[in-house]
């Protein structure tokens, strides 16, 4: 075996790039499984060699590093090969949200300046539309598999650094305004790593679509691990149970509201899934409640919560014992990241090598969220004694009314359950003589009596300060929530009102 000397003259080492995770897997174990999705899978080796093919494709059609290529798909394993060609041509993956319309898909389309749009049979018919209007070439997965084909299974490459951008996924927040978020390879490999040693990992059941974040980190670290992840068309309880079952899965990670919807089913059954070792959640607050009933149906399981974003990555993770000993927090800062709270305004502000380099093509919005280094989260968070950090409210969302602010979820915590109210959100509606009222928006039941201000007024009574009291009472027939993690808009929710009050 030939070694590489130390010291001077030592050849320049390959970078953190995701082309070399598929590289380096389908060198190691071509045979085993890396994907699957219902009866469909496909092998490290087979990612790695149509990999090359479609890469030597997306070149003839004049693709290079550093363009973007804007992939509208619903999830399929035939954008999996598409993935890894693109990172190893250097050029940036840029996913569409497959349950977007064609005005939403053209808000993002403007904003990423694509090189190319590849589509899915699904979006074919829009993606004509779509390409006209911006003057864009465009391609199924089946049109580019079909030019793979007639190309060779030489390997291509690797044309990326790891500081390039990797990856734009794009997110709304609350202002329904697209902002793509920049990740480098860099950050998305060191995001998915899995440590210095390869451990006995076993399959993970992915309930993410292939356009979200949450999706791709959870592959990534199944393939750094050269193991299998398992993709669902939909995330029911269902479909959750049968999918750990069928593949004995070690782990899952699921949104709180998917969580209910397996214990429900669990429930009806009298089952358990004690094939699972690793139990995560996170995204939204997951009630004590719940945690205790995933224990119960995940006997095997170490329970894991955890804190992050698109920007930041893994922020912090409550993890053990300390999800039953420390109700409420989302636990201590990860290795990688420095955590500290604004004093002017309570924000959870982090920085380390997990961050984002900024929003594509927005200096504005980049110099709004990172300041000497440190992401600003927008979430206000405090800390307790011994370091664990806990969630209490979004600084934009802070309704300020007479001077007093009022953190909508701390309203909303007491408001629940209200008779008549399916769904509550609070928000703040602009007044001229407060500044902002608290509002409490209400999807009402389809049966019996809606509730009253009145009522909602007396709920808080004795429970909440007066000034935190809702002063309006507004109905809706639905709450608007982003497509992938079900957050409230609250800003869109207030925009709504306004627009009906001025109508």
């Amino acid at each position: 075996m030939l070694l590489s000397p130390v010291g001077r003259g030592r050849p320049e080492l390959p970078g953190l790039t995701i082309g070399t995770v598929f590289r380096n897997a389908a060198r190691a174990v071509p045979h085993r499984t890396a994907a699957i999705l219902g009866g469909q899978s496909l092998t490290f080796g087979q990612i790695d060699t149509e990999a090359d093919r479609v890469a030597r494709a997306l070149m003839a059609r004049g693709l290079q590093a550093g363009s973007r290529a804007l992939c509208w798909t619903s999830t399929t394993l035939d954008v999996v090969p598409v993935f890894a060609a693109l990172a190893r041509l250097g050029v940036v993956y840029c996913p569409l949200p497959g349950v977007l319309g064609g005005v939403e898909a053209a808000a993002i389309a403007r904003v990423a300046d694509p090189a190319i749009l590849i589509v899915d049979d699904e979006h074919a018919g829009a993606a004509g539309e779509l390409a006209a209007e911006l003057n864009l070439p465009w391609a199924t997965l089946e049109e580019l598999a079909a030019e793979a084909r007639d190309q060779s299974a030489e390997p291509v490459p690797d044309a990326a650094d790891e500081r390039d951008t990797h990856v734009l996924f794009f997110t709304s927040g609350s202002t329904g305004t697209p902002k793509g978020v920049v990740l480098s390879h860099r950050v998305n490999y060191l995001r998915s790593h899995p440590g210095s040693q390869e451990e006995a990992r076993g399959a993970m059941v992915c309930i993410f679509p292939l356009f979200h974040m949450g999706a791709w980190t959870i592959s990534l670290q199944q393939w750094q691990a050269r193991d299998a992840v398992v993709y669902l068309p939909h995330a029911d309880g269902p479909a959750v149970i049968e999918a750990v079952r069928r593949h004995g899965a070690a782990r899952l990670n699921a949104l709180p509201a998917v969580w209910q919807r397996v214990l429900d089913t669990l429930a009806a059954e009298g089952g358990q899934l004690p094939s699972l070792q690793l139990a995560d959640s996170g995204t939204s607050a997951t009630p004590p409640p719940l945690l205790a009933e995933i224990a119960k149906a995940c006997p095997n399981a170490f329970i894991r919560i955890f804190y992050g974003s698109t920007e930041a990555g893994n922020v912090a993770s409550l993890t053990g014992d300390d999800v039953f000993t420390k109700p409420g927090s989302c636990g201590l800062p990860s290795q990688a990241t420095e955590a500290r709270i604004d004093p002017a305004n309570g924000e959870l502000c982090v920085r380390g090598p997990l961050l984002f380099d900024g929003y594509f093509g927005n200096p504005d919005a980049t110099a709004g969220a990172l300041a000497d280094g440190w992401y600003r989260t927008g979430d206000l968070a405090s800390v307790d004694d011994d370091g664990y950090l806990s969630i209490v409210g979004r600084a934009h969302d802070v309704i300020r009314s007479g001077g007093e602010s009022v953190v909508p979820s701390e309203v909303e915590a007491v408001l629940a359950g209200l008779p008549g109210a399916a769904e509550i959100a609070v928000v703040g509606l602009p007044d001229a003589t407060w500044g902002e009222v608290v509002c409490a928006v209400v999807v009402a039941h389809h049966d019996g009596e809606p509730p009253t201000l009145a009522m909602a007024r007396e709920r808080c009574a004795g429970k909440l300060a007066p000034f935190k009291h809702p002063r309006a009472l507004r109905f809706i027939d639905r709450l608007p929530r982003t497509p992938a993690t079900g957050q409230l808009q609250r800003r869109l929710i207030v925009e709504t009102l306004v627009k009906e009050e001025a109508s």
